[in-house]
């Protein structure tokens, strides 16, 4: 049976974020922040985690929505799931569900890829979607989630921390996370399943949308020293409206690597205008980019990352119809020395949600 995290108590609505956050070296995963209550209308973001060590981050990610086959002359649903173009409001959508526990109505993998050597220092699950489709679900049950470690069983995990819930652009949007850094500690790398995402599926002109992403830091002493810092929120981002997290206290040496990831939700294939870029040091701002996420459609359902050889998800959809988890390399942008960056999240067109976002750079010793 579903487990109730309680009745709303309050909502709260959250403007235009502008965000200062301090990179500590040697630091440790921070606080949690009180929660004012089981769910607010909008979360502005905050530090979640910072530490300075050998290491990096990860996550695994993947959608828990997917398209019905359209009527005979409309879109084509097996070429939106390959990777065509394709946007929620255009399909009837349904469960993604590749258990066989019939208990279960939604549920999808993702490996963790954490290398061999590590330790894990910090870990935490989202999730989130929308409620208003063809099929109406219960926000009381937006802060649970099923997750079974590679091999093992379903348990169930509850957020630990307020849950983001909006109604606005007709949908009704939540996200919900919660520290499971015991859990990923102990069960290590492999593909890990989440089950019981509370979203709806049917058809409505919003669309139908969600899935779940776990960010893993962790040390490693073969890898460089880098900032690892980890963001999170609920902020939504209006057509002509941005958010902007601007960075302090770091210490990266000109010419530095790194990555940063991102997650998002309701970013539509084929609606340009929305971009993330970076401003450090006295360079002029730069977009970032990566397989499949051009400058200006940078919120376009998928779930990217560097490299020719991604984490493996089940399903891999192309087109995942409204979730965005998505990864970024830092490579070449970073040509001076600086403390401070600031990152910068718009759209013109998509009508959206911010829900993560985290970086790993290389530091100056």
């Amino acid at each position: 049976m579903p487990h109730s995290l309680g009745p709303l108590l309050r909502r709260a609505t959250v403007g235009v974020l502008a965000l200062t956050a301090m990179w500590l070296p040697g630091g440790s995963p921070a606080a949690a922040p009180a929660a004012p209550a089981p769910e607010a209308g909008g979360i502005a973001f905050a530090e979640r985690y910072h530490a300075q060590q050998h290491g990096g981050i990860v996550r695994a990610a993947n959608s828990s929505v997917t398209c019905r086959p359209a009527p005979q002359g409309g879109p084509s649903c097996p070429a939106a799931q390959a990777g065509e173009r394709g946007t929620n409001g255009d399909f009837d959508t349904s469960y993604i569900d590749v258990d066989d526990d019939p208990n279960t109505y939604d549920s999808s993998r993702a490996e963790v890829r954490v290398p061999a050597g590590s330790r894990v220092s910090y870990a935490r699950l989202y999730w989130g979607g929308n409620l208003r489709v063809g099929e109406q679900k219960p926000a009381r049950d937006n802060g649970r989630v099923l997750v079974a470690e590679p091999g093992g069983a379903y348990k169930e995990v509850l957020a630990d921390t307020v849950v983001g819930h909006r109604v606005a652009d007709g949908a009704d949007a939540f996200q919900a996370s919660a520290d499971v850094t015991g859990m990923v500690r102990e069960s290590g790398p492999g593909m890990w399943t989440v089950a019981q995402v509370n979203v709806a599926g049917g058809r409505s002109e919003a669309g139908a949308w969600g899935g779940w992403t776990l960010v893993v830091a962790y040390e490693n002493p073969a890898e460089p020293l880098r900032d690892l810092a980890l963001w999170d929120g609920f902020a939504p981002l209006r057509s002509g409206g941005a958010q902007e997290m601007r960075l302090g206290g770091l210490s990266f040496p000109a010419g530095a690597g790194g990555r940063v990831g991102l997650v998002a939700y309701n970013g539509d294939r084929g609606t340009t205008g929305d971009s993330l870029t970076l401003t450090a040091g006295r360079s002029a701002s730069v977009a970032l980019t990566g397989p499949g996420d051009p400058a200006d459609d940078v919120l376009n359902s998928t779930i990217s990352e560097p490299g020719d050889a991604p984490a493996a998800r089940v399903p891999a959809y192309g087109n995942t119809l409204g979730y965005d988890s998505d990864v970024f390399d830092l490579a070449g942008l970073l040509r001076d020395a600086g403390d401070q960056a600031t990152f910068r999240l718009s759209s013109q067109r998509d009508a959206a949600w911010a829900g993560v976002l985290f970086a790993a750079v290389d530091a100056r010793r």
